[in-house]
């Protein structure tokens, strides 16, 4: 694991209620790549005050979109949706080409204490990854936050939700924990694979039922997911209206998290 050496919050009233939100950014463009929107989904973001956003789909470095579009960012994206909102950070570089990467991150506004990126690729054709951090939550020993990108084909997802589990088991059994990202679970098998582990999904709890997330502009499909344990979740919410709904082909969730 990589290790952070943020500031002490041993002195900080303790923190009952977090706000997460997690959204796939679709590498900074529109649906169908017609438009590079970082900068406005930074704004709309940055509206939410979120206390941890859960990114996937985030370009470490892109060479050719960096010569081609005048507004591309001159720092990682993850560190320019970051920005001075969420002080600390961690990427997990999930695929890597000749000119550049793109991954999972997770912004807080918590010190990061540490965070490892588990490759979970099946093959050789998707590149999947869970970055794993643990974050210095006032009043809590450890929080820990898992931010996923699952594959495309169900054979491969349950794999992956099976090394998931192991992960999770091999947690403190009270530590807080939220899971979150592109599940790519439009079947909706993961509930039931990741119940075993004591996770519990933010809008079946409320609603009986995922939140349908995709196409961004019009969702059918229940791709994206915010699970917990040890903590308890409020008020969940599918962002699908503007400015939502055109800056990337999912709509972002959010919820409350009390631990």
């Amino acid at each position: 694991m990589t290790t952070h050496q943020p500031a002490p919050t041993e002195l900080a009233s303790a923190v009952h209620t977090l706000k997460i939100l997690t959204v796939n950014t679709h590498k900074g463009f529109t649906a169908l790549n017609r438009r590079f929107i970082l900068p406005e989904l930074r704004d709309a973001v940055r509206t939410l005050s979120a206390d941890m956003v859960f990114l996937q789909e985030v370009h470490g470095t892109h060479e050719h979109h960096a010569k081609r579009y005048e507004n591309w960012p001159p720092t990682p994206q993850y560190e320019f949706l970051a920005d001075s909102m969420w002080p600390q950070f961690a990427y997990g570089r999930n695929a890597v080409y000749p000119h550049g990467d793109h991954g999972n991150a997770l912004l807080s506004k918590f010190p990061i204490l540490r965070h490892e990126n588990l490759d979970i690729s099946i093959g050789t054709q998707e590149q999947r990854g869970l970055l794993h951090s643990v974050l210095d939550v006032p009043g809590h020993a450890e929080v820990h936050a898992i931010c996923v990108h699952l594959g495309l084909r169900e054979i491969h997802r349950k794999q992956q939700l099976g090394l998931l589990c192991k992960v999770l088991d091999r947690l403190p059994a009270d530590a807080p924990v939220i899971v979150a990202g592109d599940f790519n679970d439009w079947r909706q098998r993961a509930d039931g694979l990741l119940a075993a582990s004591g996770l519990k999904e933010a809008f079946v709890s409320e609603h009986g039922k995922p939140a349908k997330s995709f196409p961004a502009r019009w969702p059918l499909l229940s791709l994206d997911r915010i699970y917990v344990r040890n903590a308890t979740t409020h008020n969940p919410q599918v962002l699908s209206t503007r400015p939502w709904s055109h800056l990337s082909d999912h709509a972002p969730l959010a919820v409350e998290i009390r631990l």
